[in-house]
């Protein structure tokens, strides 16, 4: 009888353990969506009014592109004093409200309403819901008239210098929830599979482009935040579009690149750490690596649990980071020279790396913060917002 007893608990001790990729346990999921239900559906039923506004509705005469050519300056360029005609020079961290965001704020939008309404979609299985979000979907990047250009040429440019850079590649992190959500309202009856597979084919060209001009190779090869999220873009597009080969080369540039050389001994970034807003790149940064994670972690693949050689992992990310959002006095580093008082809000790292390592205080935590933040400075570098669409 003893026996038989320790044999029924280590049988459930296995079945217990978390697995990457699988459906272990939904309890953190039911909780996210008893937290959040009314308020997502409430914001939905807003949107099924919204009309769509993509890049064309916005020209700025500084773009060197044209009107289906996503535009965007460097946030942290200004006018010389010395020269105010000449070319822009840099005040790192130091956001100048003078230039040209439409575009990115517009992205912002879409991204918005695809992750919302895909959202009420998986809480309540109405297609209403994704009927209009296809709506957004066909005039941003099937319709001839309003679609963006599948190219980031010309985005955080800086006058009299660039015009486009491959750090702006950094803003079509907002897209991420829109191919998400794709996902999760793939399903539905209602879709258009011709559209649907219209819109695929963007995204498509969009992930060549990333993984073929050299804009795209600079940015893959940026030793911070912005290389975490070319492989978090890559990634999350190359699992719309069913592209295994790019879906392992992100793997490996997690395992050999990301990991080994942005994070430090201790869990920390010490790339981010030396910047001007050290406390938001450290959160962004930690939030793009838990969703790389997440996004290529399957059952044949567990980045979750992987470790260098020297013992970095995700999860040491996580508990080094963790004991400064619980509480931001103990932070040991300089303040952040703007948006000190904005951060932090509900985090993916927080959820997902309480979701899969069973660390209930994270999610405590990540309750306990802001869902729906309105600063500007904070959606744009938040772009996992719609955290029920990314449960499998």
């Amino acid at each position: 009888m003893k026996k038989a007893v320790l044999l029924f608990l280590l049988l459930l001790s296995v079945f217990l353990i978390p697995v990457s990729g699988v459906k272990a346990d939904k309890k953190i999921e039911r909780q996210v969506m008893k937290l959040l239900k009314n308020e997502v559906i409430a914001q939905a039923d807003k949107l099924l009014v919204e009309k769509p506004v993509t890049i064309t509705s916005f020209v700025c005469k500084r773009s060197a592109g044209g009107i289906h050519d996503f535009y965007s300056e460097g946030d942290y360029w200004w006018p010389d004093p010395a020269n105010p005609e000449g070319p822009y020079i840099q005040r790192d961290g130091m956001t100048n409200p003078e230039n040209f965001v439409d575009h990115r704020k517009a992205m912002i939008r879409l991204s918005q309403i695809v992750g919302s309404l895909a959202s009420a979609y998986k809480i309540t299985g109405d297609e209403k819901y994704v009927k209009q979000a296809f709506v957004h979907l066909r005039t941003w990047f099937v319709d001839t008239a309003t679609r963006m250009n599948p190219s980031l040429l010309y985005s955080q440019a800086i006058k009299g210098r660039f015009t486009g850079r491959g750090v702006g590649i950094i803003d079509t992190i907002q897209l991420m929830e829109v191919a998400q959500g794709i996902i999760a309202m793939g399903q539905a009856k209602c879709i258009d599979k011709q559209l649907l597979n219209a819109i695929k084919s963007w995204f498509a060209d969009y992930l060549q482009w990333l993984m073929t001009h050299q804009y795209g190779k600079d940015e893959m090869n940026a030793k911070n935040n912005h290389g975490t999220c070319w492989v978090m873009q890559a990634a999350s597009f190359a699992k719309l579009t069913g592209n295994n080969e790019i879906l392992d080369f992100c793997r490996k540039r997690y395992k050999e690149a990301l990991l080994p050389d942005q994070m430090g001994p201790d869990g920390s970034f010490p790339q981010e750490i030396r910047r001007t807003k050290p406390y938001g790149y450290s959160l962004f940064n930690l939030d793009a690596m838990t969703m790389v994670c997440l996004i290529l972690s399957d059952k044949d693949n567990d980045l979750w649990n992987f470790q260098t050689s020297d013992g970095k992992s995700i999860r040491n990310g996580i508990e080094f980071l963790y004991p400064y959002v619980s509480d931001k006095s103990k932070w040991p580093y300089k303040k952040d020279v703007m948006y000190w008082d904005d951060w932090p809000v509900a985090h993916p790292f927080l959820l997902f790396g309480a979701n899969q390592f069973n660390v209930m205080p994270w999610f405590k935590t990540w309750s306990s913060l802001d869902h729906f933040p309105k600063v500007e400075e904070v959606v744009r570098n938040l772009p996992v917002r719609n955290p029920l669409i990314w449960f499998n």
